[in-house]
């Protein structure tokens, strides 16, 4: 499944200041890496985020936030 062209166009204005940002083909869909640590993904038309434990309970009570379905179960 091809990622959303337009979602990842609007990661990559979001993220355009920083200069670490890099992106890679990856689980069949596109991630955006800050630093070289994996920020975002998009698969499909699903945007995934990496917010860390402090905003996770708020990332998940938002319409449409959920956590991530994981093959791995991690």
């Amino acid at each position: 499944m091809a990622s959303d062209e337009g979602l990842a166009q609007r990661v990559r204005e979001s993220l355009s200041e920083r200069m670490d940002l890099t992106e890679k083909k990856m689980f069949g869909g596109l991630c955006f890496l800050l630093g070289g640590n994996m920020a975002a993904g998009i698969v499909g038309d699903d945007l995934m985020l990496r917010v860390g434990p402090d905003a996770h309970s708020d990332a998940i009570s938002r319409p449409y936030g959920r956590e991530m379905d994981s093959p791995a179960g991690r």
